[in-house]
């Protein structure tokens, strides 16, 4: 590009792949206690990057309740600059089952054009192209500081469930006050075809405790004549949906945002080959709610999965009983407008439509959920982002599209209450959550160049213009 930027990222493309390697070999696994001194050492490592960047105000937010956050801030110094605040997080996933990882997860691993280690994609990779897209826009615009006030929170637990985020963000919310959020932990759909996430679902989950008689029973003595919990758990499971793969659960359509036509038509340019995607997701054929496409699915419908089921005897050859307590693991991805706290009854009431006499049931929550987050076509803040990812990718459109999992995107957007962005370039096959989680470093670097124009297009653009709807 004839602005240097791009220049600027090609020559010094090994100093981000330096610093992942050293990022990268940091076993920050948030929800393995013995790891949580390594999620310190994260942090602190990122601090350090940050600060080598040229931050002048770097803090480690740790205060006990939560593991240790990053907080970053650069003054544009111009008067009138907007405030962008970026969110992303350094914690990482455990890696079981390790025999299927063909390389070290912490001993990163460059093959051609990927690179290959717990983390790589998600999330520490794309948090790094950021700083190199800053020096970048530095240096292309001959500036000391950004065209924009700009402010960085790094989480510490996202790959915990966040669970502590919300605290966080009541305790700093005035120091993270912004006029737009961009949020860099999510992907496109492919790597020759450039877009933008603009929704998250929200989630909640638990597990459902069934209990029969007090003690494991002889199945031939008492079988047949007394409940069994393990086939009431199979019988609540079987009834979550019906035959359409709607989800049965009372009321759990009613507050859902229906996709408009035109969302749904933009929707359909989003090339969606679903042999490749049953070729990455490794199933034999797909499944869901009728009448919507896999990408629809994926981002734009809420669901509702199992996440584990189980009960009664589970070792080698026969133990005859009828078992005294049954579970299943269960969890709703919900979309714009559920109410995660509406979801919930809604649960404990099928939970007790289908537990039979006999039996009683339990309903225990992994917390209050969190809510989906929707990003609007067509506002300052979403045009000037595409603008920024169709010049890193030579001018192709840049489509919408939706993502499938669940973050604290909808809480932070509300703490702040400013529009709110995705800067993502992870791929579908990252496998990230995975054995073998890799990133595309191509990718990355068009990320940094995306970062690098997206600064100078909010600064042009101004506070007042960036809030608008």
């Amino acid at each position: 590009m004839s602005d240097g930027i791009r220049d600027f990222i090609d020559e010094h493309r090994a100093d981000l792949l330096a610093d992942l390697d050293q990022w990268l070999r940091i076993p920050g696994i948030s929800a393995q206690p013995d790891r949580h001194g390594d999620v310190r050492r994260s942090a602190e490592w990122f601090a350090d990057a940050a600060r080598r960047t040229g931050f002048p105000t770097v803090e480690i937010w740790d205060d006990g309740a939560w593991l240790p956050a990053v907080y970053a801030e650069w003054p544009s110094g111009d008067a009138d600059a907007p405030t962008v605040l970026v969110y992303a997080h350094h914690d990482v996933q455990p890696v079981d089952p390790l025999e299927l990882w063909h390389t070290d997860p912490f001993d990163p691993t460059i093959d051609g054009d990927l690179l290959r280690a717990r983390g790589a994609s998600d999330d520490k990779g794309q948090l790094l192209f950021h700083l190199l897209g800053l020096r970048a826009h530095l240096a292309a615009t001959g500036r000391s500081t950004p065209a924009v006030n700009l402010k960085f929170i790094v989480e510490g637990e996202e790959e915990s469930g966040s669970p502590h985020f919300e605290e966080l963000l009541a305790k700093y919310r005035n120091r993270l006050a912004c006029d737009v959020v961009v949020v860099t932990d999510t992907g496109m759909v492919a790597a020759d075809v450039p877009s933008t996430v603009t929704g998250m679902r929200g989630m909640v989950a638990a597990t459902v405790h069934l209990h029969g008689p007090d003690l494991d029973l002889h199945s031939g003595v008492f079988g047949g004549a007394v409940p069994n919990p393990a086939a009431a758990v199979a019988r609540l499971v079987a009834a979550l949906h019906d035959e359409n793969g709607k989800v049965q659960v009372p009321g759990f359509y009613d507050d859902v945002l229906e996709l408009t036509d035109a969302e749904r038509e933009l929707f359909a340019r989003v090339p969606d080959d679903d042999s490749e995607f049953l070729k990455v997701a490794q199933s034999r054929a797909l499944h869901g709610e009728d009448g919507y496409s896999t990408l629809e699915r994926l981002g734009a419908r809420p669901t509702a999965e199992v996440n584990g089921i189980g009960g009664g005897y589970q070792g080698a050859g026969h133990k005859t009983i009828v078992p005294s307590d049954a579970f299943v693991k269960l969890s709703f991805r919900l979309v714009a407008d559920q109410d995660p706290s509406k979801i919930i009854k809604g649960v404990e009431q099928f939970v007790s439509q289908h537990t039979p006499d006999g039996i009683t049931a339990s309903v225990e929550w992994e917390g209050a959920g969190v809510r989906a987050c929707i990003v609007p076509l067509g506002t300052p803040a979403y045009t000037r982002l595409t603008d920024a990812i169709s010049a890193a990718f030579d001018g192709a459109a840049v489509l919408p599209t939706r993502e499938g999992g669940s973050g604290p995107e909808a809480g932070l957007q509300l703490a702040v209450a400013a529009p709110l962005v995705f800067l993502g370039v992870g791929l579908p096959d990252d496998q990230i959550h995975a054995p073998n989680e890799k990133v595309t470093l191509s990718m990355l670097f068009k990320g940094a160049e995306a970062a690098a124009r997206l600064w100078s297009g909010y600064a042009a653009l101004g506070k007042d213009a960036l809030r608008s709807a």
